[in-house]
């Protein structure tokens, strides 16, 4: 079987960032097909010279709950990736790190969603600066033991999907998991 790509007949944008689309399938059926065109993300787990994960919690309205997770956001438009994340700690966090690391990328949803999850690793990480939170966020930081991170994730601690795959990425790097 030859896998084709579907044909998009219209499109209509319903939002800004959500698009519905009229597909004609490669068996010549139709379908309507919902995307949410949203910006990449990027995403860090910052290792303090002391060996501690920079981890956050914050309030998430979608599960209605606080989350613990590792600082990231979104990449602004024209923004490098790698910018974007050092952003997003620096302001989530007030730590700096000069020894960053690209270790995966992946698409958080590519059913249903256009953008790219990009995973970094700061090494040595240093608080440099008080937090700069957007509005609408509220940000307590935490430092836990780097070695308590899969254990964390076992016991559900840390439930963001993406967030748990960026940490396997950063530990398979540091080669913590093999």
């Amino acid at each position: 079987m030859s896998l084709k790509a579907w044909k998009i007949l219209e499109s209509t944008h319903l939002r800004r960032w959500l698009r519905l689309d009229q597909c004609e399938l490669p068996d010549g059926k139709r379908l309507e097909a919902m995307v949410f065109e949203f910006h990449s993300w990027a995403n860090i787990l910052a290792v303090t010279k002391g060996g501690e994960a920079v981890l956050i919690k914050q309030y998430r309205h979608g599960v209605q709950d606080i989350m613990l997770e590792i600082p990231g956001g979104v990449v602004d438009d024209g923004e490098d990736p790698l910018e974007g994340v050092r952003r997003e700690l620096l302001e989530e966090t007030g730590y700096t790190a000069s020894n960053i690391i690209a270790v995966g990328k992946f698409h958080p949803n590519p059913a249903i969603q256009t953008n790219t999850m990009y995973c970094f690793l700061a090494l040595d990480a240093e608080k440099a600066a008080d937090q700069n939170l957007d509005v609408g966020e509220e940000i307590d930081v935490h430092l836990v033991p780097l070695d308590e991170l899969i254990a964390m994730i076992q016991r559900g601690e840390i439930l963001h999907g993406l967030h748990v795959a960026a940490i396997f990425y950063a530990l398979v790097h540091l080669d913590r998991i093999r």
